[in-house]
């Protein structure tokens, strides 16, 4: 295993904020993390595990090893009542993975096309767009348990999915490595374009004609590309903020003042909010701090406009956090790991 050193960073998170790693190694088969933990440079506090780098932000060098999950490789396991199960590698490109399951006939993870990142951090986050997440879809996960220094497999259960959460972000953070992830894909497409404007771009683009689960690949990527920059021309990670859910009574006080503000009611209850709508209310469009800034088109969004510093990112989110929680009283939190600071900017730093 080559471990080298004072290797640059910057390409390797979307939002392109410049660090160095002191010391930096490559995975390109799960069976090298048995030589990984036995590296000197190697300390389970402080690794780096490293996929696509869209969900991070660096807040400086990093000073440990960061390791490149870079394992690639797609393969069929088996079919059952309709279903059919994908064994994808932890490095493979999301994107590309999910073009290779339509070309395969297969359904379930279109409305999660275009997704920056890699198909082994999809669990972690539990990713998800125009009303499907990816636990939806998620049969097992393999890992390498740090604890014992086995791989063990976990089934959709004891993931713990929630709400842009997983076991992998909570209580099993710093224990398992995600190595590889065990889809259950469609053989039938059922198409699901209930959220937002999705129908609508389907319909004008199908012209009458049956929907195929390419159709709403193309129309999710085609509203995606409207909205969202490309994060190798401006620098992002995508969504940055969770939309906050809030108790009904909150929604329907909020509804009163703001009769047009989106709300999606929950099983449970509860009402989530659209986080973008509230910022955008705000005025918070375009509003910038050194060179970090609210995208001017998806206020959900901020972007690397002129080099930005680490700095600047964490004081225009503080920024966006406490005044919609002074103009709603709604509390946002953010979606991106924020690698090197003591805290995320959140209610709990902001207010």
């Amino acid at each position: 295993m080559q471990v080298m050193h004072n290797v640059d960073l910057t390409p390797l998170n979307t939002f392109g904020l410049k660090a160095r790693a002191r010391d930096f190694a490559v995975l390109e088969h799960e069976n090298d993390l048995h030589e990984i933990v036995k590296l000197p440079a190697f300390k389970r506090e402080s690794v780096l595990w490293l996929g696509g780098g869209s969900n991070i932000l660096l807040m400086g060098d990093y000073q440990g090893l960061a390791v490149h999950i870079q394992n690639r490789g797609i393969r069929e396991l088996f079919r059952s009542d309709g279903l059919v199960y994908l064994e994808a590698q932890a490095g493979e490109v999301w994107h590309e993975f999910v073009l290779h399951t339509l070309e395969a006939g297969l359904s379930g993870l279109e409305n999660l096309s275009l997704i920056p990142g890699s198909v082994g951090a999809s669990p972690v986050q539990n990713i998800g767009a125009y009303g499907v997440e990816v636990k939806d879809a998620i049969h097992s996960v393999r890992c390498f348990d740090l604890d014992t220094c086995t791989f063990v497999t976990l089934d959709n259960a004891a993931c713990r999915f929630s709400y842009r959460e997983s076991l992998f972000k909570q209580a099993g953070r710093g224990r398992y490595v995600i190595t590889a992830v065990v889809f259950a894909l469609n053989e039938t497409f059922r198409p699901n374009v209930r959220y937002g404007d999705l129908a609508a771009v389907v319909e004008q683009a199908c012209a009458g004609r049956k929907i195929t689960a390419k159709d709403v690949s193309d129309a999710v990527c085609q509203i995606r590309s409207g909205k969202l920059p490309d994060p190798k021309t401006l620098g992002n990670v995508g969504s940055f903020f969770k939309n906050p859910v809030v108790a009904a009574p909150t929604a329907q006080k909020l509804l009163a003042q703001y009769p047009d503000m989106p709300h999606y009611p929950q099983p449970d209850g509860s009402v989530k909010l659209a986080a973008g709508w509230l910022i955008e209310c705000c005025n918070l469009k375009g509003f910038q701090i050194g060179g970090a800034a609210v995208h001017n088109q998806q206020a959900l969004v901020l972007v690397n406009k002129q080099q930005a510093q680490a700095h600047d990112v964490y004081a225009l989110a503080q920024h966006i956090v406490r005044t919609v929680q002074q103009t709603f009283g709604v509390a946002l939190h953010t979606e991106p790991n924020w690698i090197g600071a003591d805290t995320a900017p959140d209610t709990a730093a902001a207010v």
